[in-house]
């Protein structure tokens, strides 16, 4: 902990570079008349229908969408209305809609996701009130929009707070008006009544130790003396999520400055980009003195340091009081917005109808995000899912999320004393932390649900240096270790190639998405190890883990796969030394609905052990990365389905069906999805991994015979690597056991 002095203050505002913010009081309401209304709206008695609500089976007529529309330049209320319509279905972006048939209604009802007793009264069960438009119809395309954008369904108008008296309403719920600059007291606000309301949830992340504190060599910027210095012992410190934009030498830590930004002032404010200049001024007028900013407190050419930086990053974003998310720019070099004068602007829509301030809300938190170039960035995404408490600076407004609750802006939710917790953005925020609560000891195991989750997030972003692909997931990857236990939370022993090595089976059967390059990644740096081709890693792009469905519908990807048996006795891999590593992983039992039907199965497992010294002078020499494991392998003719629901002619993958002529010929027996490129027909040989679950389609039931649980194979599809005798993978599919035994 520390003290703000007298000395401290003037040290601060003679910091060249570095300015006060301005005043941060509430914005002034400007005298204005009430806005002209057209004759449907001023037959509205406003007052009423916010005091009373409307139920939406008794919604008020208000037109057709079109009229609405061409009144908006003549009509307050139809102008709020027509902004909340095309904003929230993109309609700039989609000239080409027809909504002349679109008719819309006005109802009021109670605001957020109330679950209100039936004991409550109902003077406190109506706490607010929101208009709502109600359409007779949402056109197809419009609900793709929201969708992609993640938008808010609901077309609201809210009533600003300093008129809910009006009503007979207290503020609480109400809009707020938000001005050009960040309200700073608003912001010390959220962060007090999280620290002293929230409790033990948001002080501390499940994942450490009571007794973790930041190694020795961990740095933070002191913004008090502009000096990068060991972070002091329980340090209570800030840190930064944003973009750089490119490289950014001129501003980074080195070893040739270290030395000098030790010392007090060593820290040159000329050289600071925007947004890192920006932080350090909202730091200090939150009252903070450390703050942690990876191109400043890493060495960025010490391989070492960054290593060792790399490595407990877990620790220094779960160990921050907050994390401030820059997600307003481009670039390190764009302005924090709300910092200075003239960053942003909130295009807050606001109208004096009835004597009633009226308000479009604000883009939801997530839409914010999400339409930001930094919800984009690899990086970003573990800095996201591991801050106990985060600040987002956006160009619409700032907004504040915690494992409890969610705050904005332009909405007054900050106290709501009653029986319930819900407002209008309680489940409009980014989401996504890591496991807010601490799972149930017996549920542990449970991680890779979150880890194939969290695999399919992170692959969909973008990396500046595609060699960091593993690196910039590590934080997450170290706290589900010691989370979940993992190798007694040893994350090196965990984890290969960001691969988890206990439920290695199940990781195994990962897909590319459809639009993703059919490239391999290659390792930034000549003295890595090359990531294998088994591991999601060793490929640039998306990736996802899907159930079986996926082969016959290519818009079922989001529910997890499913080992049914284990089909594989031992899994080794090479290390470094080239040795050869037995790997301990999870082993499933055979699951089938009856004992008849387990002991139906024709595919053996194979038996017996790997012998190393064989394996290298057949081999010689193994490659670190190296999968080695005893399995079988058969060929099979394949040809690209056609008959795949929703499948993309132009993707770069797609799902082939596995054919074999035995008992007929061009029998389906399974499905598998491979690049475009391969060649239709063709034929590939493929390794048996493990059992699965079934469903239709995935081969021919009326000549193979009917379905049973775990009746199909994962296999990988594989190939000669050039000039050597081990194999790449090419794909992952499935194919019905019976048909095994029958192949070449």
């Amino acid at each position: 902990m520390f003290c703000l002095h007298r000395h401290r203050r003037k040290i601060r505002t003679e910091t060249p570079g570095l300015h006060p913010i301005p005043s941060n009081h509430a914005p002034e309401i400007p005298l204005e008349n009430d806005a002209p209304l057209c004759s449907t709206c001023s037959a509205l008695d406003l007052h009423a229908i916010l005091h009373d609500g409307v139920q939406t089976e008794h919604a008020i007529p208000l037109g057709h969408l079109t009229d609405i529309i061409d009144k908006s330049n003549r009509c307050g209320l139809c102008n709020l209305v027509a902004i909340v319509i095309r904003r929230a279905w993109h309609l700039d972006k989609l000239p080409d809609i027809d909504i002349a048939d679109v008719t819309c209604a006005l109802y009021a009802r109670e605001c957020g996701y109330p679950c209100i007793p039936d004991y409550i009264t109902p003077v406190f069960r109506d706490i607010c009130h929101r208009l709502y438009i109600q359409t007779s119809d949402r056109p197809r395309e419009v609900t793709a929009a929201i969708t992609t954008a993640q938008s808010n369904f609901l077309l609201d108008i809210q009533l600003l707070g300093e008129d809910a008296s009006k009503v007979g309403r207290t503020e609480e719920l109400h809009g707020r008006r938000v001005g050009q600059n960040v309200d700073i007291a608003l912001l010390k606000k959220w962060i007090h009544i999280c620290e002293h309301e929230h409790g033990e949830l948001c002080e501390r992340v499940w994942w450490r130790d009571a007794g973790d504190v930041l190694p020795k060599s961990v740095r933070v910027v002191d913004v008090t003396r502009m000096a990068v210095v060991r972070a002091p012992h329980s340090c209570r410190f800030v840190a930064l999520s944003y973009l750089w934009g490119g490289t950014g030498e001129e501003y980074w830590t080195t070893r040739a400055n270290l030395k000098q930004r030790r010392t007090q002032g060593g820290l040159d404010v000329s050289l600071l980009p925007g947004t890192i200049l920006d932080t350090i001024q909202l730091v200090r007028q939150l009252g903070e003195r450390y703050l942690w900013i990876d191109a400043l407190c890493i060495v960025q050419d010490d391989p070492k340091d960054k290593a060792v930086q790399i490595g407990v990053m877990e620790l220094i974003y779960g160990s921050s009081v907050f994390t401030i998310f820059a997600a307003g720019g481009t670039s390190a070099h764009d302005p924090l917005p709300g910092i200075r004068p003239g960053t942003r602007d909130p295009k807050q829509q606001i109208a004096k109808i009835q004597g009633l301030h009226l308000a479009v809300p604000l883009v939801l938190p997530r839409e914010a995000i999400v339409s930001s170039v930094w919800d984009t960035r690899g990086w970003t995404y573990q800095e996201l899912m591991l801050s106990r408490r985060r600040i987002f600076l956006t160009p619409f407004h700032v907004h504040f999320e915690c494992g409890e609750d969610i705050w904005s802006e332009d909405v007054i939710a900050e106290h709501i004393n009653l029986p319930w917790d819900s407002h209008p953005l309680k489940y409009g925020g980014a989401g996504g932390f890591t496991f807010v609560r601490a799972p149930a000891h017996w549920s542990r195991h449970l991680y890779m649900v979150h880890y194939m989750s969290i695999i399919g997030k992170y692959t969909q972003r973008r990396l500046t240096m595609e060699s960091d692909i593993v690196n910039a997931v590590t934080a997450l990857i170290n706290a589900m270790t010691k989370g979940s236990n993992l190798a007694g939370g040893y994350p090196g022993q965990a984890f290969r190639f960001g691969m988890p090595l206990i439920d290695l089976e199940l990781a195994l059967v990962w897909q590319p998405t459809a639009n993703t390059s059919c490239v391999r990644r290659v390792p930034g740096d000549g003295n890595m190890t090359p990531w294998p081709s088994w591991s999601w890693a060793a490929w640039r792009g998306a990736v996802q883990y899907s159930e079986v469905s996926l082969f016959v519908n290519a818009q079922n990807g989001g529910v997890s796969p499913w080992i049914t048996q284990s089909l594989v006795e031992k899994w080794h891999i090479v290390d470094d030394n080239g040795r050869l590593v037995p790997q301990d992983v999870r082993r499933t039992g055979r699951m089938a609905r009856s004992v008849e039907e387990a002991n139906s199965s024709p595919y053996v497992i194979p038996k017996g052990d790997i012998d190393a010294q064989t394996l290298v002078t057949e081999n010689a020499p193994l490659r670190p990365g190296t999968l080695v494991f005893r399995t079988r392998s058969a060929r099979f003719n394949v040809t690209k389905a056609d008959d795949v629901i929703g499948a993309d002619p132009e993707a770069n993958y797609a799902t082939y069906s596995i054919l074999s002529d035995v008992p007929r010929p061009s029998t389906l027996v399974g499905r598998v999805i491979l690049p475009c490129s391969t060649h239709s027909p063709t034929s590939c040989e493929f390794i048996v991994l493990s059992r699965t679950d079934e469903i239709g389609g995935l081969y021919d039931e009326d000549i193979l015979g009917k379905r049973y649980l775990g009746c199909m194979l994962y296999v990988m599809a594989v190939q000669k690597m050039q000039d050597e005798k081990r194999m790449e993978r090419v794909g992952v599919g499935v194919i019905f056991e019976h048909a095994w035994p029958n192949a070449t």
